[in-house]
């Protein structure tokens, strides 16, 4: 994953919010391209069997074409090249991927599948999602963890 490092002004009462005056400012290097996955796994949070679990969901969400997306198509057209080995088209890839994705999310269960499509599939952080889900702080990590070994129990991840 490609690093986009950028500085962020962080003050006592929290990231990106305006400090007095005469509060005491610092600035800190973060990675803007990191996920939050990526960033639970990078310290320790989640072992590498569930990165890789919510690294395959997302990755079946971003091929089945699951995320927002503007009607209108400006792919140029697709040309059938003779002599393609077998394989699925790219039609095929994204029902296939949709199955998977709907299947995973179904194993998860109904409790757990909110908290796991925000943080894994909508890119939103780990306290951001309990809020949005008006549950307790720091409970989410938790959730997510058992969200995510049966999801890696669906993808066969020893």
């Amino acid at each position: 994953m490609p690093r986009k490092l950028a500085e962020r002004e962080f003050t006592p009462e929290g990231p990106g919010r305006r400090a007095p005056a005469r509060a005491t400012r610092r600035t800190v290097t973060v990675n803007i391209a990191e996920s939050p996955l990526a960033w639970l796994h990078a310290r320790g949070h989640l072992t590498d069997r569930l990165f890789a679990a919510g690294e395959c969901l997302r990755a079946d969400y971003e091929r089945a074409g699951l995320g927002p997306s503007v009607t209108m198509r400006w792919d140029p057209v697709r040309i059938k090249i003779q002599g393609r080995g077998p394989g699925l088209s790219p039609t095929e890839g994204q029902i296939a991927a949709k199955q998977r994705f709907d299947g995973a999310i179904a194993l998860a269960g109904s409790g757990l599948a909110d908290i796991l499509w925000r943080v894994v599939c909508g890119c939103e952080s780990l306290p951001n999602a309990e809020r949005a889900l008006s549950w307790p702080a720091r409970s989410g990590k938790l959730v997510l963890k058992i969200a995510l070994e049966r999801v890696a129990d669906f993808y066969g991840i020893p």
